[in-house]
């Protein structure tokens, strides 16, 4: 008797079990709907850490994607499990597997860490923004094997950014990591670190600026005070010395050069005496 090929197909029973991607996505459907319909308190909180810890190997996982970007295993480890809670948190059963759910939460709070929390030196967000689209524009172009390294003008045309600021998320590409200024120089052998090369505040331009301030108070003075104070501070002649010199006591010597500078003074900072 002939056998309908076409019907014993179709009984062929339907596979029951449904394949995961993953052994660390557990079957926990149930327990998420009891836990949409518990209410706070000690018995919610239990269930909810069952889940937490049902799920914390998927999240586990998804960490181990980060590793070797600067930040340690562990760290990222529990960054992702504080990305699970908030999945378990907020997962609505009725919205589909909670696996697509949390998938994307954990991995967005992992790069949260990274864009928030990885950089030696504190870049605005703005900066940070524009490192992300340049970094994808770059990507995006050097697709096929042996395009050349896109200049700043195609990410600039491809993002639709400016040059300044393709320059700038070019510069945030390398700014996780800062160089100690006392490292040593790689190029010689005089063991200069990177400090040496550094510029430091001259102290003469302050001078220069204070005697520029304090000419026009100088020249408004009457002539005596000006001789006074030239021998007391370019002659480094003493009080009494000028006391002697001019015929007046050293007492007045001094009034009268407290006197002339805080005039002089007042007048450089722009104060009446």
């Amino acid at each position: 008797m002939p056998t309908d090929l076409s019907t014993s197909r179709s009984r062929t029973p339907a596979r029951t079990t449904p394949r995961r991607a993953h052994d660390d996505a557990p079957d926990t459907a149930a327990l998420f709907t009891r836990l949409a319909a518990l209410g706070e308190g000690p018995e919610r909180d239990a269930l909810r850490a069952e889940l937490v810890a049902a799920w914390l190997p998927m999240a586990h996982r998804i960490a181990g994607r980060f590793r070797d970007r600067g930040e340690s295993v562990e760290d990222l480890r529990q960054v992702a499990a504080l990305g699970l809670v908030k999945a378990v948190d907020r997962y609505d059963p009725a919205r589909g597997a909670f696996e697509s759910y949390a998938v994307p939460t954990v991995t967005g709070e992992i790069k949260r860490h990274f864009r928030d929390r990885m950089w030696a030196l504190r870049v605005p967000r703005r900066v940070q923004e524009l490192r992300n689209r340049v970094r994808l524009a770059r990507r995006d172009l050097t697709q096929l094997p042996g395009t050349p390294e896109p200049t700043v003008a195609d990410l600039a045309a491809h993002t639709g950014l400016t040059e300044d600021e393709v320059n700038a998320g070019l510069e945030a590409l390398e700014s996780f990591s800062t160089l100690s200024l006392d490292a040593e120089l790689s190029t010689g052998e005089d063991g200069h670190s990177l400090a040496d090369t550094l510029g430091e505040t001259d102290a003469c331009y302050d001078v220069v600026v204070d005697r520029e301030a304090a000419k026009a108070g100088l020249r408004r003075l009457p002539e005596r005070e000006r001789a006074i104070l030239y021998m007391r501070f370019f002659e480094d002649m003493t009080q009494s010395r000028i006391a002697e010199s001019l015929g007046i006591s050293q007492m007045h010597v001094s009034r009268l050069i407290s006197r002339s500078c805080a005039r002089v003074r007042a007048e450089a900072l722009g104060r009446s005496a």
